[in-house]
């Protein structure tokens, strides 16, 4: 149980790494007093261009593929739990991470690209139907947080009607209520036609 739950730690201390703070901080800017004030690859997008976006992005995504491969490998024990579900767990908390890390006194991202991380390992093909709705929904609207959540909310029900484990879509289904609650803003912006296109400068 000790090693578990240290293993949770882990995962959550690993998605508390503020990817986007720190790469601002390498080009001598704080994202979080520029753009959108958010410390996610959108916002390193609009403030420092697609490469240190690209990077964050990629970064925050390895977040996700470790905690549910490397960390849950280190960490399980049998006769706990099954690893499914200490995966599961560990996905959880490496999305928290993320979201409210404690090095940046809670305030963290939106989730979304630890969430492709971790659903990478764990549900790949709905993943890939969700990213499909992700880049037609951008495509069209431009509107990158509409994408997500609309990634977020797909994900979960594809999982559902497929017939995956039940560990699984819950972890899907609490992540996606995370993400959306996280993208409470973007959704009072998006009712009142006031939300940030893609490329729109926010200066």
């Amino acid at each position: 149980m000790i090693m578990m739950l240290l293993g949770v730690i882990i995962a959550y201390l690993l998605g508390s790494i503020p990817t986007s703070y720190l790469i601002g901080k390498l080009s001598g800017v704080d994202v979080r007093k520029h753009g959108s004030g958010n410390v996610g690859a959108t916002n390193v997008l609009r403030v420092l261009g697609k490469l240190p976006a690209a990077i964050t992005l990629m970064l925050d995504i390895i977040k996700g593929v470790l905690a549910v491969t490397l960390v849950a490998s280190i960490f399980y024990r049998k006769g706990m739990v099954s690893f499914d579900l200490f995966k599961c767990l560990l996905g959880l908390a490496v999305i928290a991470g993320h979201n409210w890390t404690i090095f940046l006194k809670f305030k963290g991202g939106k989730g979304v690209a630890t969430f492709i991380g971790v659903f990478a390992v764990l549900l790949p093909i709905e993943l890939i139907a969700g990213l499909i709705i992700w880049i037609i929904t951008v495509w069209i609207t431009k509107y990158v947080s509409l994408g997500s959540i609309l990634l977020a909310m797909s994900v979960p029900l594809i999982a559902a009607f497929s017939g995956k484990g039940i560990a699984t879509v819950v972890l899907a289904i609490i992540a996606c209520i995370i993400i959306c609650y996280r993208h409470k803003s973007n959704i009072n912006r998006l009712l009142m036609g006031t939300e940030h296109k893609i490329g729109q400068n926010l200066a």
